[in-house]
């Protein structure tokens, strides 16, 4: 299970600036988060006063799903959207983005890699997650200078925020169809 870092705490800053303005006082935002880790994303949406029931979760880490469980979170076992039928108003995903590492133990590859480039599983999830988007829906994702490739079809993208790390920088994008 992925604990918080700073890339997740980037993230959590971006969600407490940007949810309230997205907030309509007639309909209550439907979330989906991929990969919660810890839940730090879906605690950060409570705290804004999004409903428990509005917020849902899939993690392919059977540990992450028990955790978020424990906690009340509303969370599946999934690869990416495999077990996901609904649409969403606002999409999060922190996901795995560095460049395959062989050196890296296999227990924490599955929180940190993205593939042999660092970008497969995000290209995947680009590809999924149009299908899971409602109409004017929006998808905060995280990623480093260091994933290389990303294929981003027809997705607008705007920079919301950046942080320079020692060896990267970190980016949240907000993506629109």
């Amino acid at each position: 299970m992925y604990t918080p870092e700073e890339d997740s705490y980037l993230l959590s800053k971006v969600l407490k600036e940007n949810i309230p303005r997205l907030i309509n006082k007639e309909k209550s935002l439907k979330i989906l988060e991929i990969g919660p880790g810890s839940g730090i994303q879906i605690q950060t949406l409570l705290n804004l006063g999004i409903e428990k029931e509005k917020i849902f979760s899939a993690d392919i880490n059977h540990e992450a799903v028990i955790h978020c469980q424990k906690l009340g979170f509303n969370c599946i076992e999934s690869n990416l959207f495999e077990k996901i039928n609904d649409k969403y108003d606002i999409i999060i995903f922190n996901p795995p983005y560095l460049p395959e590492d062989k050196k890296e133990p296999k227990d924490s590859k599955l929180a940190t890699t993205g593939g042999k480039e660092g970008s497969e599983i995000i290209n995947e999830f680009l590809k999924q997650a149009k299908d899971h988007l409602n109409k004017d829906g929006k998808i905060f994702l995280l990623i480093s200078s260091l994933t290389r490739q990303i294929n981003w079809l027809d997705y607008n993208k705007k920079i919301i925020d950046t942080k320079k790390m020692f060896f990267e920088e970190l980016y949240v994008l907000e993506l629109t169809i």
